[in-house]
């Protein structure tokens, strides 16, 4: 029985509208959560709640599925049930200043650790130069002072009157101290001394000797008095200091109470205080402070608390599902989104200032990282993003792996600088990283990296369809409900929706299927919304949502225009009338950006005598991908399964895309070309006003392809434009007829039985309805139906073999000659 067009109803599914209780999506409630995503939802909860090592999440699925959403409704709705991390801080190690001590405090108390040192410190400012500057401290420095004088003026005033005892007098001299004799209370004169007896003067020199010895003695003497002294201002200012010091840290000491790490940094700090109470004086901070003082001249600044993680509810706004930059749901974990995740960006980095002209740092210039935020939360990262960074990638799974966050730059995470740099302490890492990405990146990550499984054992696999029944109808109602709140969009009427579902099934290209691509949803309404507020409507209505439909091919269409006009002024032949031997109207869809189109391709066949070759010209000249190589193997393994399968295949083919200048791939054109193929054996004409697209496998089983709606409308519309004659139309495989959802235009004029298409499973229907000649079978006898077309085939190959024997008998008659 000849195949019969398929009806009207086949070619588009409308969404009965009738099934909708509500007159517009304002009356619906919100969907809960994704919809038809269980299986990718499940996945994250179990994730979420496993706290083990080594569960963190890679969300898979294709780019505007709203994974990224998803995730965060759903995490949003279970943070507050977890405790507020603590915050850290980094602080000054006084031990060892090139590694910086970090302290965690409660959720919000990071703040008043640093606002409370930094008034203790102000309050110092004021309080020590004050008590420096007392009367009290005054009188007690002086006696320490008068201590000193009184050591030193005892033992010389001692050795003055030793010496004058034995008529030697002690005489302090710009150079120093002398001894010189003397008589009567007066000092000789050389020229006196030097008239004394010999005996006389050598006894006064040696008098002055011992003398001298003694002296010395005392000057020995005077550095421990100094250091003494010094020792008693010392300990005068350490109580002082500490008196000062304690009084004000006391109650900052009492607010930390219970967090021993913090307690014991504060004892160090008040130590240290203590130890460098000039620094409070004018006359030691402008020592202090000089070109080699500290970074920017503070001699204060190794007091300051480098607050790094703040997680008071101030400073961490409430994040949405469009803004999750950081921020608790009702007081709980941290929701952070990486949108560059640089390593620096990840781990954090210690920066750097000029200063003498060298670049220097210190435990103040440490800046957190994303994990530091993340820390005790969720952190939520693109893949693709973060392989493209450098070290990013292996920098975020050390630290997953070892559960620490090592802050290192990347010179010396390379080994490429031994400059002493800061080694801050590590931070221990408790948070859960979601990874989002395409189905390939999550594939190749798997095969590739063996850590990545260790380290990311959830996957979370977002769906791109749903069934489309009643049920769903209403489910996905309420998800464009969802999405028109969450956008501010007008709501949609019933019909609306309807349309809306119509169209999501043509992006799935699937009639029993309905997208779940929400980004493209979401683009399709805000475009409807524009044209409704144009209009001044208070609901997005069908002629809204199909002008956005209508615009938005429009702005793509100057290529799809361009070919329809290259092929209707014959710069590119395709015929859409006739019939022509071994000539076929092939289809292919074309894909360029945003714009995707369907084009008839005109594929020949030329066969002859030969040794049972068919090739394959786009592979000849490697414009032919393996797909497409593959599909040709294909349809020559069934021509020489089929036909004279006693004789050798004595045939010589050649198959062609004509004005076909890139490359050609995929197997939808195999049964097209066998089509002109089995035409050009049987030397019977293809009719031109029809195309076919299908792949075949070797038992001439006619196998589904992709694209089927727009190749169905490239051909439609060069017919429209050269005139519908009732005689064209479209073959494709009857597995591909679910997957209708054709334009309007094209469903009308197969309505009117303009145009039409067909379903076809075998290759013996397609070239049925092709050439209008019965392809025909083999009887109980092996032979061909007669006058069918296949008959004709087996025929000619037959005349091909005898032709073939014949010329051989020929060849080598004439050689032996």
């Amino acid at each position: 029985m000849p195949l019969e067009p398929l009806s009207a109803d086949l070619l588009y599914r409308d969404c009965d509208v009738s099934q909708f209780a509500f007159a517009t999506t304002a009356e619906l409630s919100d969907a809960m959560g994704l919809v038809g995503q269980d299986r990718a939802l499940e996945a994250i909860r179990f994730g979420t709640r496993m706290e083990k090592t080594g569960y963190n999440i890679f969300a898979l699925g294709p780019h505007g599925a709203g994974m990224r959403d998803g995730v965060i409704r759903h995490l949003q709705s279970i943070v507050g049930k977890r405790p507020v991390p603590g915050d850290w801080v980094y602080v000054n190690n006084f031990t060892d200043p090139n590694k910086p001590v970090a302290l965690e405090t409660a959720a919000g108390r990071a703040e008043a650790l640093r606002s409370g040192v930094a008034d203790l410190i102000q309050d110092l400012r004021g309080s020590i130069p004050a008590i420096l500057e007392s009367e009290e401290y005054k009188k007690r420095l002086a006696a320490i002072d008068a201590n000193y004088t009184q050591h030193q003026g005892q033992a010389f005033e001692a050795l003055r009157i030793k010496a004058e005892a034995k008529n030697i007098t002690l005489l302090s001299t710009p150079s120093g101290f002398a001894f010189a004799p003397q008589r009567e209370g007066e000092v000789m004169k050389p020229e006196a001394f030097n008239e004394l007896p010999e005996e006389e003067r050598e006894k006064v020199k040696e008098t002055i000797g011992e003398l001298e010895q003694e002296l010395a003695s005392i000057f020995q003497h005077v550095p421990g008095w100094e250091k003494e002294r010094r020792n008693q201002v010392h300990e005068l200012n350490r109580e002082v200091a500490t008196n000062a010091v304690g009084r004000s840290i006391h109650d900052l000491t009492s607010m930390f109470e219970g967090n021993e790490k913090v307690a014991a940094w504060l004892r160090e700090l008040e130590a240290d205080l203590v130890d460098n109470i000039a620094l409070f004086t004018a006359e030691e901070r402008e020592q202090f402070a000089g070109p080699m003082g500290p970074i920017g001249g503070d001699v204060f600044r190794r007091y300051t608390v480098n607050v790094i993680v703040n997680n008071s509810a101030d400073a961490n706004p409430e994040p949405t599902a469009g803004n999750s930059n950081g921020g608790f749901i009702g007081g709980g974990a941290p929701i952070i989104t990486e949108e560059h995740p640089a390593f620096a960006n990840l781990i954090g980095r210690v920066e750097h200032m000029s200063h003498m002209g060298a670049l220097v740092t210190d435990f103040s210039l440490i800046k957190a990282g994303s994990l530091h935020r993340a820390n005790g939360g969720y952190l939520l990262i693109d893949a693709l993003r973060l392989l493209r960074e450098p070290l990013a990638w292996d920098g975020l799974k050390r630290a997953l792996r070892t559960r620490r966050i090592v802050l290192e730059a990347p010179g010396d995470y390379l080994s490429l600088v031994s400059t002493v740099a800061l080694e801050p302490d590590p931070i221990p890492l408790d948070t859960k990283v979601i990874l989002f990405g395409d189905r390939l990146l999550y594939y190749m990550l798997a095969e590739n990296d063996p850590e990545f499984s260790d380290l990311f054992k959830v996957s979370a696999d977002f769906d791109d369809q749903i069934d489309r029944d009643g049920d769903t109808d209403l489910l996905y109602a309420e998800m464009i409900a969802t999405l028109c709140r969450e956008n501010d969009l007008l709501p949609l009427t019933a019909a609306a929706v309807g349309r809306v579902i119509e169209e999501s099934s043509r992006f799935a290209e699937d009639a029993e299927k309905l997208s779940l691509e929400v980004g493209s949803i979401t683009d399709l309404m805000q475009e409807a919304d524009l044209y409704a507020r144009d209009d001044a409507a208070d609901a997005i209505d069908v002629p809204h949502v199909q002008q956005a439909i209508d615009e938005r091919v429009h702005r793509v269409d100057r290529l799809r225009e361009r070919s329809l006009e290259a092929i209707t002024r014959d710069v590119v032949m395709i015929d859409t009338e006739g019939f022509v031997a071994g000539q076929v109207n092939g289809l292919s869809v074309l894909s360029l950006g945003q714009a995707s189109f369907g084009r008839p391709t005109r594929i020949t066949a030329r066969t002859r005598m030969g040794k049972g070759n068919v090739v394959d010209i786009e592979r000849e000249v490697d414009l032919g991908g393996a797909l497409h190589s593959k599909g040709v193997l294909i349809l020559t393994g069934f021509l020489s399964a089929h036909f004279a399968i006693n004789i050798p295949l004595s045939l010589t083919a050649t198959l062609v895309f004509e004005q076909s200048y890139g490359g050609v791939d995929g197997d939808s054109a195999s049964v097209a070309e066998l089509v002109a193929l089995l035409s050009s054996l049987a030397e019977v004409p293809v009719n031109q006003g029809l195309a076919v697209t299908g792949s075949l496998n070797q038992l001439g089983q006619i196998q589904p392809i992709g694209g089927v709606n727009e190749k169905i409308e490239g051909f439609f519309d060069i017919c429209m434009r050269r005139g519908l004659t009732g005689d064209q139309g479209v073959i494709i495989p009857a597995a591909n007829v679910k997957h209708l959802m054709l334009r309007r235009d094209v469903v009308d004029a197969v309505e009117r039985g303009m145009f039409s298409v067909f379903g076809a499973e075998t290759i013996e229907e397609a070239v049925t309805i092709m050439t209008g000649v019965q392809a025909g079978g083999r009887d109980e006898s092996g032979d061909f139906t007669t006058g069918s077309l296949f008959e004709r085939v087996d025929e000619r190959l037959l005349e091909f073999a005898e032709a073939q024997v014949a010329f051989g008998k020929n060849d080598s008659g004439e050689t032996a000659s």
